[in-house]
């Protein structure tokens, strides 16, 4: 029986309107959900794709970035392994809804939701940047449900570090929105930064992540708003850390 969250399922009608996806580099079916706060995209490749029943991999991307993300690791581990992995609403070929807040605990929300309406009994978790605490409140309040944690340069307690701080402060500044705004700032010029060998970020794999920003308004309120939300969502990455002890249990890996 249908979850009550689970209003739709589809295959998605993205690339009409995604003229922009590379559909060699990304070969999979596009699938989405609607959930309350809007239309989840999210790829489930593998065996039992689409279906109950088989414990899958769930692949939990951060900021800038999307599902995309994770392709080499859904080409390679779908031969014998069910893997998903969504968009997080403004992201990738997810909806953009003009009253979603996009904070991570806006997010989290969400991110419970899709699980639920797709019917994910116990799952490994993977979660990489803000995929963290994002996914991992989940992990925290359902611990038995996560058969395995793998943890991808990620964080869940709050920033306290004088360094990290005076850094988070000018990211969530009103100088920080205008260039993420105007400059396209966390993809131009901090995703670069990212790759340790920076030839793998060519033309082609960048603009992969650059076009679903093209418009700047989108820039401010999806990625400047996580930006802003380093300190300014201070409590809830308290309340992660303050409660890690709950993760214990789950074998993990952190990478």
């Amino acid at each position: 029986m249908p979850n009550a969250l689970q209003l739709t399922h589809s295959e998605s009608l993205v690339p009409d309107a995604a003229p922009w996806l590379d559909r060699d580099a990304y070969p999979f079916r596009l699938r989405s959900v609607r959930l309350p706060a809007g239309r989840i995209h999210y790829v489930d490749e593998g065996p039992g794709a689409g279906a109950g029943g088989h414990e899958p991999i769930l692949f939990v991307h951060g900021t800038p970035s999307w599902s995309f993300e994770y392709r080499h690791l859904i080409r390679a581990l779908s031969v014998s392994q069910r893997c998903i992995a969504l968009d997080h609403l403004g992201f990738g070929l997810s909806e953009r809804p003009t009253e979603f807040g996009c904070r991570p605990e806006d997010h989290a929300r969400v991110f419970a939701e899709f699980i639920a309406a797709l019917g994910l009994q116990r799952f490994t978790l993977v979660v990489h940047d803000f995929g963290g605490p994002i996914a991992l409140p989940f992990a925290r309040a359902h611990p038995e449900r996560i058969a395995r944690l793998v943890v991808l340069n990620s964080f869940m307690w709050p920033f306290e570090d004088a360094k990290l701080v005076q850094q988070a402060r000018f990211a969530g500044s009103r100088l920080g929105r205008l260039l993420y705004r105007h400059l396209n700032f966390s993809l131009r010029v901090l995703m670069p930064f990212a790759y340790g060998d920076r030839r793998r970020l060519t033309p082609a794999v960048h603009a992969q992540y650059l076009a679903p920003f093209r418009v700047r308004a989108a820039r401010a309120t999806v990625l400047w708003t996580l930006a802003r939300s380093l300190l300014g969502s201070h409590a809830h990455y308290a309340s992660l850390w303050q409660s890690r002890a709950r993760l214990a249990p789950i074998p993990s890996l952190v990478l």
